[in-house]
């Protein structure tokens, strides 16, 4: 009973840690990199115009305008994006389709030489196919996931994507303007709380990579903090030559 008992935990413990992060993207990806490059373009915008020495007011109306503009740029881009691979993923399952349908036997041989390519006895590889290819989706869903390295049931959606990154957009893009739309007249607590963003979205991307976060979040925060000190000077220069 001790014996049976601890591998139980053993299995239980195995199942409880042999979990994977979201590698496919779905909602996360477009999520995390529309607010980093919303917090990024727009704190860089805003940073620019701010060293041009211009009114409170057109600081706002820059940033709003920063944060629409880009919210709907980043949701077109991304619907469009994913829309097209999806349409391609869909007419080469389409074609592996028709070849199921037309050539079984072939398709169903093929299957099998991809097994025994992998190390599977040629005559178990066979009945492997044969079973396999009972069910015609089934089929499909094993060809594509063999020769194309995709998932028919899990393919991604633009409207989803679109979403998530015009969302995550807009508040990155909301946080360099939110202190200025409360009263602040200096570009600093903009520019904390910009770079607090940063670190933060920069932390999440932990989520989807090897890095550990404190490396992506101080990554993210150098990379958005020298594109606000770039387009500062940059503003500060135009706006010396243009006065």
């Amino acid at each position: 009973m001790a014996i049976i008992e601890t591998e139980a935990t053993l299995h239980e413990a195995h199942r409880d840690n042999h979990t994977h992060r979201d590698v496919n993207g779905g909602w996360l990806r477009p999520a995390v990199f529309g607010a980093m490059d919303g917090l990024v373009s727009n704190l860089a915008l805003m940073t620019g115009v701010v060293g041009g020495a211009v009114s409170h007011q057109t600081v706002v109306i820059t940033g709003l305008a920063g944060l629409a503009a880009g919210a709907f740029s980043m949701a077109a881009g991304e619907y469009t994006s994913v829309a097209s691979q999806r349409e391609l993923v869909e007419a080469e399952l389409e074609v592996e389709r028709r070849e199921l349908r037309k050539h079984p036997e072939d398709e169903e041989e093929e299957l099998a030489s991809l097994y025994a390519a992998r190390g599977v006895d040629a005559e178990l590889a066979r009945e492997f196919a044969r079973q396999l290819s009972r069910d015609p989706e089934q089929a499909l869903e094993i060809h594509a996931r063999e020769e194309l390295g995709i998932d028919p049931g899990d393919l991604p959606s633009p409207l989803v994507a679109s979403v998530s990154s015009f969302g995550a957009f807009a508040l990155g893009a909301l946080l360099p303007v939110l202190p200025f739309l409360l009263g602040a007249t200096a570009l600093w607590p903009a520019l904390l709380l910009a770079l607090v963003g940063l670190f933060g979205c920069g932390a999440v991307v932990a989520r989807v990579t090897a890095r550990t976060w404190w490396f992506s979040g101080l990554r993210q925060l150098a990379l958005g903090g020298a594109a606000a000190g770039v387009t500062y000077a940059l503003g500060t220069l135009f706006g010396t030559v243009v006065g």
